[in-house]
């Protein structure tokens, strides 16, 4: 189990990415014309979905996103903000997306963490480090009608799992707890932002899909 100043430094690290994750899903909403209400629901659902699924998943019910006030105060100011704000906000869009792979680093590492503190094996850890990180884009991307993102070609997923897969290694052969996350956070920021700067993608199919 984690100590007390552990478990207040995820905490920490899980509302700057829930922060950064809910920008994005504001700015969805934005694009597509939507109000106030639906900006709100967007980053609500963006910053807290993946971290939601987690808890669902690990049996920490009720999940933090519901016992805990400030896991809904802060994507529902980060809604706000970004509607209104959000031509400034729009014209850094390379500044959004750098603090977009930095939510999906934190997200990983807070997830993997948390799964090893619930007494998951190394690969359902992992495994749900990664859900961590791209499950609120997901969801936020089907509640505004489009296919998500990590299913075009994004290198995205992949980068959170490793990440997560670092810090579950890390951790049990007893590495402080530090260095995981420095060594979490670096494998799955330092892999997406190349992937951004280079261009890289997954496989897609090749030719027409007559299916």
């Amino acid at each position: 189990m984690l100590d007390t100043d552990h478990v207040t430094t995820l905490v920490v690290l899980d509302l700057i990415g829930i922060f950064v994750f809910s920008v994005t899903g504001a700015l969805v909403a934005v694009r597509k014309h939507l109000d106030l209400f639906a900006a709100t629901v967007l980053a609500g659902v963006t910053g807290l979905g993946g971290g939601f699924i987690r808890d669902v998943l690990i049996g920490a019910t009720p999940p933090a996103a519901l016992a805990d006030w400030r896991y809904l105060l802060v994507p529902a100011t980060a809604g706000v903000i970004t509607f209104f704000f959000h031509p400034a906000i729009g014209r850094v869009e390379r500044v959004v997306t750098l603090f977009d792979a930095f939510g999906l680093a934190l997200f990983c590492v807070t997830g993997a963490l948390k799964a090893v503190e619930y007494g998951l094996g190394p690969l359902p850890a992992a495994l749900l480090g990664m859900v961590t990180g791209i499950g609120g884009g997901i969801m936020r991307d089907v509640l505004a009608g489009r296919v998500p993102v990590i299913f075009e070609g994004a290198l995205y997923a992949t980068p959170a799992l490793a990440g997560a897969a670092v810090v579950v290694l890390l951790d049990g052969v007893g590495v402080p707890l530090g260095v995981v996350v420095v060594a979490g956070f670096g494998m799955c920021l330092g892999w997406r932002l190349l992937a951004l700067v280079r261009g890289w993608q997954a496989p897609l199919p090749k030719g027409p899909a007559n299916v």
